[in-house]
């Protein structure tokens, strides 16, 4: 039985739905105002390993991942600029252009990652009505008060009722010593009281009317808003980066609770951050390397390009709650790796079956099964993988044979768990997707020019067939049955 680990508890749990059979899964989404970056693969990775995992298990799921996009403030202020609209009136663009933009580039990015699309992708800016409606029952609970047409979270009297800071570990004298001041904090009562809805300045671009004001709503009121309208005053999990559990979550479980009377959320996930010499990547900091980057190798960290399929798979050889240190070094053993299992793979439906076995493949599946019980442990099933590889390459090389049912359940295992939930492409899909299939052709038929060279002995165009492809960068093994290649 499916075990994932409850930030809330902060321990693992068994996982129990709130309906029998169908799971409700809230995922925070980008903010669109610039390329992804591997920061932003990870949640994106972590939140699809749990979804193909939950389908696997016989689950109906409702995925919503939202875009956060034009009319909030920093994630961390309740003063400051809106980010896309900062950009909008750099580059002379309408602030939706700047969405579309750069929303249609995270979704080429999460197909070439082969993450799943999720089954609702709501907008924080067509989800206004429902923002100011969940601001209007905080207001009505006596959990917020109107100060200069900004409507703001009076934590001191939640406090009173609900325990602020059960999420992050945080009391809220601990709170009030780390908040910082910031420029308009004397609308506030209290520093560490934030904004549910905030009015616009002159020059905001992007306002709504409301009860309070012409405006905006505050960063956390959307998540509380959408996930709530599609899946329900109470749903089965909420997920994000870390990063977010304080302030983000934390005021989303405040709202819901001064709102509903109840807290919304049953399971909260976070994955870990990933870093750079330590230090977390991100935007803020400066230190992000984006997809696009990887994929061209176009940075300076980076000595060479790396395929969405290297990123998906070095981020799943670490478990979610892990900090992965990021470094060129690390990619290229990852892509080492990667190669391996597509090989042992490609080898695996190719090998066929004798009358019995003389390799062990052991109880794979229930070990693979195991792993991802425990709380999504896809090292171990890789782990697992590379432990059959073994097996495949012995009898793929003559030296062992493996009987029918063997081959069959072998083959059903790889497919389920190194292709369908760790959603690795190992079959040449990406290749194709991307155009390669004419490439493939044209190594292969060069590769069997040299096969037709060598049975008739003229050695010197096979080698030269070969030395042209080595120099280009190609790996080409003679086999048995003729040869494989590499790049």
């Amino acid at each position: 039985m499916l075990q994932i680990y409850n930030t809330l508890s902060r321990q693992k749990e068994y996982f129990k739905p709130l309906h029998e059979g169908h799971v409700g899964m809230y995922v925070c989404g980008p903010t669109v105002y610039g390329d992804a970056h591997l920061g932003h693969a990870r949640p994106a990775i972590t939140f699809d390993l749990l979804y193909r995992y939950l389908m696997h298990l016989g689950y109906k799921v409702r995925y919503v991942r939202n875009i956060t996009d034009v009319g909030h403030l920093e994630h961390d202020a309740d003063e400051g600029e809106d980010k896309i609209a900062k950009k909008a009136r750099l580059e002379q663009l309408e602030p939706m252009e700047v969405v579309q933009y750069f929303t249609n580039r995270y979704h080429r990015d999460m197909e070439l990652l082969n993450v799943l699309p999720p089954s609702i992708e709501p907008h924080a800016s067509g989800h206004i009505i429902e923002q100011i409606a969940f601001v209007q029952k905080i207001m009505d609970k006596g959990y917020a008060y109107v100060s200069n047409g900004s409507v703001y979270m009076d934590v001191e009297k939640y406090a009173k009722d609900y325990p602020y800071g059960k999420l992050s570990g945080r009391n809220l004298e601990d709170i009030v010593t780390e908040t910082r001041e910031l420029d308009g904090q004397q609308e506030k009562k209290h520093s560490f009281d934030f904004a549910l809805w905030k009015k616009a300045s002159p020059e905001h671009i992007m306002h709504w009317p409301s009860p309070w004001s012409e405006g905006f709503p505050g960063w956390h009121m959307e998540c509380s808003a959408m996930g709530t309208k599609y899946l329900g005053e109470e749903f089965d999990i909420h997920g994000g980066g870390m990063d977010l559990m304080f302030p983000h979550h934390e005021a989303e479980i405040a709202q819901s609770c001064a709102a509903l009377g109840k807290e919304s959320v049953r399971y909260w996930m976070h994955n870990n951050m990933i870093t750079i010499a330590g230090k977390k990547m991100g935007k803020s900091y400066n230190n992000f390397i984006t997809l696009e980057q990887f994929f061209a190798g176009k940075h300076e960290l980076l000595a060479q390009p790396f395929t969405p399929m290297t990123i998906r798979f070095f981020i799943l050889m670490a478990h979610y709650r892990s900090t992965v240190d990021f470094s060129n070094d690390a990619l290229v053993a990852a892509e080492k790796g990667l190669a391996r299992l597509t090989e042992a793979y490609q080898r695996l439906m190719k090998i066929k079956a004798s009358a019995n076995s003389t390799v062990e493949i052991g109880n794979l599946r229930e070990r693979c099964q195991e792993a991802m019980d425990d709380d999504l442990n896809s090292p171990i099933v890789i782990s697992h993988l590379f432990d059959s590889a073994r097996a495949i390459n012995t009898v793929f090389d003559g030296k062992g044979t493996i009987s029918e049912t063997d081959l069959a359940e072998l083959r059903a295992v790889w497919k389920i768990y190194a292709m369908d939930i760790l959603g690795l492409q190992l079959d040449g899909a990406q290749d194709a997707s991307a155009g390669m299939d004419a490439y493939k052709g044209a190594v292969d038929m060069l590769l069997n020019m040299r096969l037709e060279a060598k049975r008739n002995k003229d050695w010197g165009t096979s080698d030269k067939i070969r030395n042209a492809l080595t120099e280009l960068g190609f790996t080409i093994k003679d086999t048995k049955d003729g040869f494989e290649w590499s790049l």
